[in-house]
């Protein structure tokens, strides 16, 4: 993945997206390593406020967040003021 092509967004600005209910990422590994990663970057945004970045797709751009996670679900990454994002439609998170 070339995470090049991943246009910045500020976190403010992901609540007018729509996100569709695919998966983007077809590996099961890969799925299990962005999970693990997921809470890792909760620990660390709980913990000490860590920025990550989280590389993601909407229905028609992909792009990418720094911000801290606050919160996850089952389906979903909780950021600030209540944003979140599908956890189906995350590529990658980087610590």
């Amino acid at each position: 993945m070339n995470t090049a092509t991943f246009e910045k967004i500020e976190k403010e600005m992901i609540s007018g997206l729509k996100f569709p209910d695919a998966e983007v990422l077809s590996d099961k590994d890969a799925i299990k390593e962005r999970l693990s990663e997921l809470n890792r970057a909760l620990t660390l945004g709980n913990l000490e406020q860590t920025k990550i970045k989280i590389f993601f797709e909407d229905e028609k751009t992909c792009f990418v967040v720094e911000t801290t996670v606050w919160g996850v679900t089952d389906k979903r990454v909780i950021l600030k003021q209540g944003t979140v994002i599908p956890i189906n439609r995350i590529h990658r998170i980087k610590i």
